[in-house]
């Protein structure tokens, strides 16, 4: 029998380290979060940590023994499973207590739930009810999920040789997950990665067993419908299911940021809502054709497909409507739980940071070693360890775990940009050129800023933990959305789940924007320096993208404003201030440079 889910949110992956050992804290409470793969020596170091908490077996798996990537993460895997089994057991057998993991478990569902409804009719007729069996055939653990970056895909050496693909770091991590004892998704980010993609067709665990179960199901996060179909398509001509599309804002959204040309988040849940079902008809008829040839079990019906969505979103009233108006089958609460240190790993100078951080705080950088936009927030630990380095003139870090050297621009092995061997490289090489001092203290600048986020982001696990980080004050990255400015106190669980269903409101400040106004907002920023870094004459080229960009933008304002126009009753009192601010970013939008009669084409 299908259980209810508990929730109808979940916790996205929060950077590296930030909620590595979520499920841990709260799976069993119903809860469902994401663990990055992509730090195995995190993983080896925290399940060396919760074996003691927990009284486990503990054996180190060396650096030394062949595929210890994979081994790393199948054990880590296991051991978060395992604990969060045990705990999800203790608490089933607590239901006649008061105040005990049970009554919590009940008391953060949302006051509508047909679980908690289920529940307070069970109340009625317990003494005359088998309870025990009640709980079991309605209670249900938060799903462990996995996040692979599908860009971090690093090749490795052995004695200088490299390994074949499938040691791969993104290759090695999908194994690790296959191996492990979870039934529950990847959740492969950062676009499309045919090679990964078809070594997913490798594993008997995507495919569909004689019962039509997925014991590994795969999880896409996409920005459009286009995206999703493009994707769904590909994998489903493998015998490849999409358990679930991830749309999440291209902007208004913590860690890397992947814009779109202007498609605005709005829009694009109406297209994928609408479609939905052309989605669902169009990879399953694929699916038949390729599980049949490949003489595997095959269903006569769609396996289930969920829509969820992230990026942004703060209120209540935001959360109920994505759920209602597009049908989203979980939001996911990201940069709000980074205040919630029951959940996540976040050490006191960050918090601190955090809570005092405003708009001007947050904002989009280019230190990302990756070359994609990185949400960044101003003045935190490694940013400051940096600096230092360019100051003392050894710009760049060790690079001690390489996850992020991607770059052949050296030869091979490949290099980390923001490591200290290839800035020290591409400094002299910049020192060789003609350059004019300007130009090269731009270009100097481009080089330096990068920063060493694959340890920056695991750094606060290990300080949450005490753990060894053999560095007397090692640097901390986070990389939290804009939506941090309008949350200013640490929260408990119970807070932040109260607030996520309205019982309770913790946004102190009343100037928040809507999601949608925000994510606006933030576009038309984009595309206005977008245009002021772009020098002129633009090429044909450069016009084509400005000119599709704010065309995306117009028609995402119009679609806002009939939108809000027609909206539910609980918008009612704030339509007024909605339009309003739609009009002005529409104003804004028309002032800029692409709208303007001068000839700027070459």
């Amino acid at each position: 029998m299908k259980k209810d889910a508990p929730h109808s949110f979940h916790i996205p992956v929060l950077g590296i380290g930030y909620s590595i050992d979520t499920p841990v804290k709260v799976a069993h409470l119903g809860i469902s979060s994401v663990i990055s793969l992509l730090d195995d020596m995190l993983m080896e170091k925290l399940r060396e940590f919760y074996s003691k908490k927990f009284n486990l077996p503990y054996q180190a798996i060396s650096e030394k023994i062949d595929d210890f990537r994979a081994k790393r993460i199948t054990a880590y895997l296991d051991l978060v499973d395992q604990i969060a089994k045990e705990k999800f057991e203790a608490l089933k057998a607590t239901y006649d207590q008061k105040s005990s993991e049970f009554s919590r478990y009940i008391d953060l569902l949302h006051d509508s739930s047909s679980l908690k409804q289920k529940f307070e009719q069970l109340k009625k007729d317990w003494d005359n009810l088998d309870v025990r069996e009640w709980i079991h055939e309605n209670l249900s653990m938060g799903n462990i999920d996995v996040n692979i970056m599908t860009k971090v895909d690093k090749e490795n050496y052995r004695n200088h040789e490299k390994l074949p693909i499938e040691y791969n770091d993104g290759h090695a991590a999908l194994r690790g997950f296959v191996n492990s004892q979870l039934t529950s998704s990847v959740v492969l980010s950062a676009g499309m990665s045919p090679r990964l993609y078809n070594y997913l067709e490798t594993f008997d665990e995507f495919y569909p067993d004689k019962d039509f179960n997925l014991q590994k199901k795969i999880t896409l996060k996409v920005s459009d419908h286009r995206s999703a179909l493009i994707q769904g398509k590909y994998l489903a001509k493998k015998g490849l299911w999409v358990s679930e599309y991830r749309i999440e804002s291209g902007l208004n959204c913590g860690g890397h940021a992947f814009p779109t040309t202007g498609f605005l988040l709005g829009p694009v849940l109406e297209e994928i809502n609408r479609n939905r079902e052309d989605l669902i008809r169009q990879t399953f008829a694929l699916l038949k054709v390729a599980l049949r040839a490949k003489n595997r079990p095959c269903p006569d019906e769609p396996l289930e497909m969920k829509i969820t969505a992230q990026g942004g979103v703060g209120t209540a009233e935001e959360h109920q409507f994505l759920t209602e108006q597009y049908q989203i089958d979980s939001v996911g609460w990201g940069t709000p739980f980074l205040l919630v240190p029951e959940v996540v790993n976040v050490d006191e100078k960050t918090l601190e940071l955090l809570c005092n951080a405003k708009e001007d705080d947050l904002y989009i950088s280019e230190i990302s070693p990756l070359g994609v936009p990185f949400n960044n927030l101003r003045g935190n630990t490694k940013d400051l360890e940096k600096e230092l380095y360019i100051q003392q003139n050894t710009p760049g870090n060790p690079c001690p775990k390489k996850y992020a050297a991607l770059s052949n621009e050296f030869g091979e092995p490949t290099l980390c940009t923001a490591s200290r061997k290839y800035q020290k490289l591409k400094i002299n090489e910049l020192q060789s050129r003609d350059l004019t001092e300007a130009d090269y203290n731009q270009e100097y600048k481009k080089v330096v800023d990068k920063s060493c986020i694959c340890v920056g982001l695991g750094t606060s696990a290990l300080l949450v933990n005490d753990l060894d980080t053999k560095i007397e004050k090692p640097g901390v990255s986070i990389c939290p959305g804009p939506n941090m400015a309008y949350f200013s106190e640490v929260m408990t669980l119970k807070e932040m789940v109260d607030h996520i269903y309205g019982k309770i409101n913790v946004i102190k400040r009343n100037d928040r924007p809507h999601m949608f106004i925000k994510e606006l907002m933030i576009y038309v920023d984009y595309l206005k320096s977008k245009l002021d870094e772009t020098a002129k004459p633009w090429t044909e080229k450069q016009q084509e993208y400005f000119a599709t960009f704010s065309e995306n933008l117009f028609k995402g304002i119009q679609y806002y404003k009939e939108l809000f126009s027609n909206v539910k009753v609980s918008f009612l009192e704030k339509k007024t201030k909605l339009i309003a601010d739609l009009e002005k970013s529409e104003l804004q939008l028309k002032n800029l440079p692409i709208h303007q009669n001068e000839e700027v084409m070459v």
